[in-house]
């Protein structure tokens, strides 16, 4: 890829704006932290219950921190392109490497989760099997491409949607962001079709068919290379790969310290596994001890080490950027970075398998799943039956359905997936106490006027 050609200021929506101080990739962090989709991530379960007597990351603080994280990846990679392709790069290119990537690392950071459903990925697979449960009734509805979209509902292309779609009533484009931040959320760019989960940038997929025209412009905006037209594939973003490796530090390691700060792992255990991944990356052992043995507090304690493993990753993401950049610049990296990292250090790879063990299967954890799922999965089952059904099939009951589903939302001219897609934008735009409570309003749990 050439990396003069891989960014661009062009916009969804194609909306010109005057001169100011901010650069047009700055505008983009800007108008995602103003943005109502962002703005709900507040209440979006990350892991644990929301709301507790113990403050736990919810997916805004999440996502807070994966930009704060990306910033400096991009950044640091920007003076590396910027310092060793000088003989490259055109004047503007140096310029965006050495003062904007890291502005677009940190905006695609900030907006890589709006896709994601209320409750975590039990949102998502609710979703998904909302249409696999009701294949019989549903699928002949749909093309096949539209239905892999539904039944293999998915947050990342939920996100492309969030962001560049045009809601009824609402400008074109969305929050009318860059294709170059655009380009670097975009994990799985392919269609729902081309699903591979061998492949890593087939796992899932990267956009639905609704969007596909947008993405395809986004495609050739920041130019992707293309795999195959029919169905399309596309090989990643480079600027994906500091995003993903963001998000993966993040949730690796403030997971384990909500775990603590909540009393399902013990101090011992959270130390020892952050100390023995800092002493693999640190000359300095002795220093990171004794500033242990001064701090008293078993939470401030572990602040001070998960700020150390942190570091020591990004570092390590970084040197693992840098020396596989040729292949990450044809499109050939087949994995993550830190998973690269995590097959050489036995101590990453052990904090990975303690979370699965101890955190993510933990009674709490697995108690939301199922009630989220149960959630959504009625939400779904309240709206998508009625907004199918014909002028002539529909009944008292399905239009007071949807006289609960906001205008902007209801594509009443659209195709059966157009309409189906305004309810999923709906549901899945809910955060975990507005779905909870419209849940136990329509069954009946919670009955009474709200204002």
């Amino acid at each position: 890829m050439n990396l003069n050609q891989i960014f661009t200021n062009q916009r969804t929506g194609n909306n010109p704006h005057t001169k100011a101080s901010r650069t047009d990739f700055q505008r983009d962090f800007d108008r995602i932290i103003f943005s109502s989709a962002f703005r709900r991530l507040q209440n979006k379960t990350q892991v644990f219950p929301l709301p507790g007597s113990v403050f736990v990351h919810n997916r805004l603080t999440h996502s807070l921190e994966v930009s704060s994280v990306g910033r400096s990846l991009g950044s640091v990679i920007g003076e590396f392109i910027h310092d060793n392709y000088q003989s490259d790069l055109t004047d503007d290119s140096k310029s965006f490497y050495l003062h904007n990537l890291g502005n677009v690392i940190a905006a695609a950071c900030l907006c890589h989760d709006v896709g994601n459903p209320a409750f975590g990925h039990s949102g998502e697979d609710a979703i998904a099997s909302y249409f696999d449960r009701n294949e019989n009734d549903l699928k002949p509805k749909f093309n096949e491409k539209e239905w892999a979209d539904l039944v293999n509902f998915e947050g990342n292309a939920n996100a492309i949607r969030v962001l560049a779609q045009q809601q009824q009533g609402k400008d074109a484009g969305g929050t009318q962001l860059t294709f170059a931040t655009l380009a670097s959320i975009a994990k799985y760019p392919c269609e729902a079709i081309a699903r591979d989960k061998k492949i890593i940038h087939r796992k899932k997929f990267g956009f639905f068919q609704n969007e596909k025209d947008i993405f395809l412009e986004i495609a050739k905006g920041t130019n992707l290379i293309s795999e195959s037209e029919e169905p399309h594939i596309f090989k990643r973003h480079p600027f994906v790969w500091l995003v993903e490796a963001a998000d993966d530090i993040c949730y690796n390691i403030i997971d384990m310290e909500d775990a603590h700060r909540l009393g399902i792992v013990s101090t011992a255990d959270c130390q020892n596994l952050f100390f023995e991944l800092v002493k693999s990356e640190t000359d300095d052992v002795d220093r990171v001890k004794r500033k242990l043995d001064s701090i008293g507090n078993d939470n401030e304690k572990i602040s001070y080490l998960r700020a150390k493993v942190i570091n020591a990753l990004i570092n390590k993401s970084i040197s693992m950027y840098k020396q596989n950049f040729d292949k990450i610049l044809e499109g050939n990296l087949d994995k993550a970075l830190l998973d690269m990292y995590k097959g050489e250090n036995k101590a990453l790879q052990d904090i990975a398998s303690f979370s699965v063990e101890k955190i993510y299967n933990h009674k709490a954890v697995v108690e939301i799943e199922n009630a989220g799922y149960n959630v959504m999965y009625e939400l779904l089952d309240h709206f998508i039956p009625s907004i199918l059904k014909s002028e002539e099939k529909i009944k008292s009951y399905d239009i007071k359905a949807l006289k609960l589903i906001p205008k902007q939302f209801i594509y009443e001219n659209g195709t059966d997936y157009q309409k189906v897609l305004g309810v999923i934008d709906f549901v899945s735009g809910m955060t975990d106490n507005y779905a909870t409570d419209l849940y136990r309003k329509i069954k009946g749990i919670d009955i009474g006027m709200t204002m």
